[in-house]
């Protein structure tokens, strides 16, 4: 089929958002993880080809497809160019050296079952305890995801001078220590799976409520977070692990609201005022399928507590039947857990919804005289959200005003203007 060049440009940044990952980590199987830099180099390689190849005539029928092919065989022109100058991965190296065995050891990595393994292996690799949590983040942008250095700094609310150093310093311990592509076994798992699991999390967090200058939702860093945490299911013995379900299903549930939380300007529309209607009802379905897996485990986890305050929000058919006592048991149980001045502020929150005003703003200015959230936007916009239902007004906009000032969002300048209005 025809296309504009803009159209193509959107198509192969789409395309790459989804299959930069996946060659990536099959690309890191083939060359080795002290090779990840070439890696990443062919996998730039194609992305510039299919730009050059797709604006000269029509698109393949599946530019997927066509992406891996490519990618494979720039695989195979490498290892030819390079193999007598460099080593590859350690327990194919030899075979791919060899002009018998070398086609059929790459037909055989590119399997989809190996393509699959390979991605398990590549997260477990970025989020490898030997390096700094923040590295950790960011290694994984990159190289799963398909991110730009810009797009990473972005997201993390740094610099890409930054990110650059983050990302060569991870990349030098990795060479260094000899860090290895392989999915841990025993006690060494539980300890890289939470890792893991954590920076699933804070990418789905930061699409969720993207910050600063950013749109006010990353669809697709959502996205990509809960395929990687799906990933998890399909493999022995990540998806032994109850936390792994507890944590896919929060995401299917916030992700089955994802659309009503925009309204037709992008901007952001509350929890309160969202059309219930637009929730993705299937998706809400397999959260509550996950959620009831993940109860097999001894223990709950926070993931465990918040997927069953989402799916509070989810099952009540509108927000006036919310059922507050019971969220306000489960972050009661989350905060003994996992004790954060955030987690505080959310229990003050819906202490407010279920005991009134007066109690939530007592609750708010005991956390404001702590200082641990006095950056924070959400605690100056609920002091002023329940200052208002209070019917203190001056007092309201006061604090609205103060937490315009802490955020770069125009989507919650946005909210706070329309609060303020009323």
């Amino acid at each position: 089929m025809a296309a504009s060049e803009k159209n193509i440009h959107q198509l192969v940044d789409h395309l790459f958002r989804h299959e930069a990952g996946r060659m990536v980590a099959i690309l890191t199987r083939l060359f080795g993880l002290h090779n990840l830099e070439l890696a990443e180099d062919v996998v730039q390689d194609t992305l510039h080809q299919a730009l050059n190849d797709w604006s000269l005539g029509r698109l393949p029928d599946n530019p997927a497809a066509w992406l891996m092919t490519v990618a494979k065989r720039k695989a195979i022109n490498t290892v030819r160019r390079e193999k007598f100058y460099r080593s590859f991965a350690g327990d194919i190296d030899a075979l791919l050296k060899s002009e018998y065995t070398a086609s059929y050891t790459m037909d055989q990595v590119f399997l989809e079952a190996e393509i699959t393994d390979s991605q398990l292996r590549m997260i477990f690799t970025c989020c490898h305890p030997g390096l700094p949590a923040e590295a950790q983040v960011a290694l994984t942008l990159k190289t799963l995801c398909g991110f730009s250095i810009a797009e990473i700094a972005a997201a993390l609310l740094t610099t890409e001078s930054n990110i650059n150093k983050r990302l060569y310093r991870a990349k030098e311990k990795i060479r260094n220590e000899g860090i290895d592509f392989s999915v841990p076994i025993g006690i060494h798992l539980r300890h890289r799976l939470d890792a893991v699991l954590l920076v699933i999390y804070l990418l789905f967090n930061e699409g969720y409520n993207s910050a600063g200058d950013n749109p006010a939702i990353r669809k697709d860093l959502c996205l990509e977070a809960l395929r990687l945490a799906m990933l998890l299911t399909e493999r022995t013995p990540t998806n032994e692990y109850p936390p792994v379900y507890a944590l896919i299903a929060l995401l299917c549930f916030h992700s089955a609201r994802l659309d009503a939380r925009l309204d037709n300007n992008d901007g952001l529309v509350i929890l309160e005022e969202q059309d219930r209607s637009a929730w993705d009802k299937e998706l809400i379905q397999q959260g509550t399928q996950f959620l009831a897996r993940s109860a097999t485990g001894e223990t709950a986890t926070a993931y465990h507590l918040e997927a069953a305050i989402a799916a509070e929000h989810c099952m009540a058919p509108d927000f006036a039947s919310t059922n507050w006592q019971r969220i306000h048991e489960y972050y009661t149980a989350l905060e003994k857990l996992k004790p954060s001045s955030v987690i505080r502020l959310n229990l003050a929150i819906v202490t407010g919804k279920k005991d009134g005003p007066q109690a939530a703003i007592s609750l708010l200015h005991e956390l404001e005289s702590h200082k641990a959230l006095e950056n924070y936007y959400l605690l100056y916009a609920s002091l002023g959200e329940f200052y208002y239902l209070a019917g203190r007004k001056e007092e309201a906009v006061d604090y609205f005003l103060q937490a315009k000032a802490l955020t770069r969002s125009p989507a919650i300048h946005e909210v706070i203007h329309r609060k303020m209005s009323r």
